[in-house]
């Protein structure tokens, strides 16, 4: 799946370990580079949904059409589909199984 940032300094900290867990924290800047393994590894959503100990899951309100991935409580990776339009299933969700940029 094609990981997009939404700044540039935010870019530079999580494409570098060393900086990640200097931004975030050991432990919590580990389980970030870990999700964004698994992020690139991932051919959709919805296969990174299946994963159990990312905790793939919609968010509400404000954040609707968004996702977030658990890291160190209460720390999480908000994910927002980069298509423009969002893929829709038949029911009128979100196809995840269509969501291949993040």
């Amino acid at each position: 799946m094609a990981v997009l940032f939404r700044t540039k300094r935010l870019q530079k900290v999580c494409n570098s370990e060393q900086e990640t867990i200097s931004a975030f924290g050991r432990t919590c800047g580990r389980l970030l580079q870990r999700r964004l393994v698994d992020l690139a590894a991932a051919t959709s959503l919805a296969e990174l949904s299946a994963l159990p100990q990312t905790r793939c899951h919609p968010l509400k309100g404000q954040r609707e059409g968004q996702f977030a991935v658990n890291l160190e409580h209460p720390r999480r990776l908000i994910l927002e589909p980069a298509h423009d339009p969002v893929p829709l299933s038949k029911d009128g969700g979100i196809d995840l199984q269509r969501i291949t940029r993040v």
